[in-house]
């Protein structure tokens, strides 16, 4: 105190003087709490980028659609494929699911209880098969940040399944805003799921304000994967389905691969498992590749994907064709990319959710109306998905000429938050010639949704959901810019 005593006399500052100097302090430790969190070292086995090989692989797709008489249907793949996964499995499940939960929000539409269901395939696996070894990855969105008690954790983890909420703090901040003062102040403060009083805003229990606040950081797991091994050896699956209730209704795809690249699948999700302190088991296979007449299939994650993106588009040549289905699609570079690839003669078709809809509750339609506007001025060709309360939640890019074909699909959006190593997840790019069956089947799911081929209602015109709001424009702009938003 007596140090202090002759600093203060020295100086002969006053409280004012004081005072800005603490102010100013929190202020620069603000400032390098929110860089440093925002432009920090990722975690070990983060954007991947993996061996191009010949594999073999498969296209799955969940299309909901309007018939003639406008009854909606759902003809769902993606799901039945998890559970067959599930059986074929011989000694390892490992899965990452971005949403595992039976919430549907304010929607009034019946569901199915995927949750549920793949809950009892899990727990009917380890009781027929004991020595299966399961591991279950998935975001801590599930249990709010840790504000409520996730039955689905509960009972896997009462049967033996490794359930592991993804420990999101080694990611990089998406909103450093936020995340600069979250990690200086609040972040080691515990969660109680028995003393929630706010609303929730994902379903009915009450959670606390420390949920709120991890919240706002807006970091996510958002992969959408699985991997087993099987009689005919590894396989595993990317897709941007979520076996969440709440999700039952969307239309998505994925793909299934075999062999080598299904253990890159794998060895990814140990990177994560470990992030989040697992104890991941350890995998020893060897290398190989399919025969030469297969397509060539590659893991990317993270900002790997955004690499091959912009590759995949700033390579597209004269009258070869682009198609681009995408659940939400703001990111300024890509935007560009594809403008400038329709104006050097490269064919542009985008099929975009018109942001309406999300579990019962109206959007705003941002971002994809205010791109979409920026797209069809440029004279871009934009239609949109024929929702009815679901979301079309596809995320697949292609790219075709009569030679060779190559696409890119998987969990993640085209946006900042998903693309520049921020949120956790996992795409595949695929290159061989078009006439083989997994490129047949991509395109003729598009195709059919773009034209409403079949008799079935899949899309709209561009003027159905047409909006040049300047106010809108900017504030996705600004939100895009800022990490401030849900996209």
């Amino acid at each position: 105190m007596r140090i202090f005593q002759r600093i203060h006399n020295k100086l002969n500052w006053s409280n004012r003087r004081y005072v800005a100097l603490i102010i100013s302090m929190l202020a620069v430790g603000y400032l390098a709490s929110a860089i440093y969190h925002t432009y920090k070292p990722l975690p070990e086995g983060l954007n991947y980028t993996g061996k191009l090989r010949h594999a073999e692989v498969k296209f799955l797709a969940d299309q909901t659609y309007l018939d003639a008489e406008g009854k909606q249907h759902l003809d769902h793949r993606i799901f039945n494929e998890m559970l067959k996964m599930i059986e074929e499995a011989k000694s390892l499940i490992v899965l990452d699911m971005f949403l595992f939960n039976q919430q549907t929000g304010a929607s009034t539409q019946q569901h199915q209880a995927l949750s549920q269901q793949l809950s009892d395939a899990l727990i009917s696996k380890r009781l027929l098969q004991p020595e299966v070894e399961i591991k279950f990855i998935t975001d801590p969105i599930n249990s709010v940040y840790g504000g409520i008690r996730s039955e689905q954790y509960r009972k896997l983890r009462q049967h033996g399944i490794d359930v592991i909420e993804t420990n999101l703090t080694p990611l990089r901040a998406s909103n450093p805003s936020w995340s600069g003062f979250w990690y200086i102040c609040c972040q080691g403060i515990g969660n109680n799921p028995e003393t929630g009083w706010l609303p929730n805003p994902f379903g009915t229990e009450k959670i606390t304000l420390r949920s709120y606040f991890d919240l706002f950081n807006f970091k996510a797991n958002h992969r959408k994967t699985m991997v087993v091994d099987t009689d005919q050896g590894w396989k595993a699956l990317v897709t941007s389905m979520n076996p969440h209730d709440g999700s039952s209704r969307h239309s998505n795809i994925g793909l299934l691969v075999w062999g080598s690249t299904a253990v890159d699948i794998l060895k990814t999700e140990l990177s994560v498992g470990r992030m989040s302190q697992a104890n991941m088991p350890a995998i020893v296979a060897g290398d190989f590749q399919a025969d030469r007449s297969q397509p060539q299939a590659q893991v990317l994650t993270e900002k790997a994907i955004y690499d091959a993106i912009l590759n995949l588009i700033q390579t597209a040549k004269t009258n070869e064709q682009i198609d681009l289905a995408m659940f939400y699609l703001s990111e300024r570079k890509i935007i560009k990319s594809l403008i400038a690839a329709h104006e050097r003669g490269v064919k542009v078709r985008i099929l975009l959710d018109p942001n309406k809809d999300a579990f019962g509750r109206e959007k705003n339609g941002i971002p994809n109306r205010q791109v979409a506007s920026e797209l069809h001025e440029a004279g871009i060709n934009v239609r949109w998905c024929h929702t009815q309360g679901e979301q079309c939640h596809s995320k697949i890019l292609m790219k075709r000429n009569a030679q060779q074909a190559e696409m890119i699909l998987g969990s993640a959006n085209f946006t900042v938050r998903n693309l520049k190593n921020y949120n956790l997840e996992t795409n595949m790019r695929v290159l061989g010639q078009p006439q083989a069956e997994v490129f047949k089947d991509a395109q003729q799911y598009f195709d059919g949704a773009w034209s409403n081929l079949n008799g079935r209602s899949m899309s709209v015109d561009y003027a159905q959901y047409a909006e040049n709001s300047f106010f809108k424009y900017w504030l996705y702009r600004f939100m895009e810019w800022s990490g401030w938003s849900t996209f």
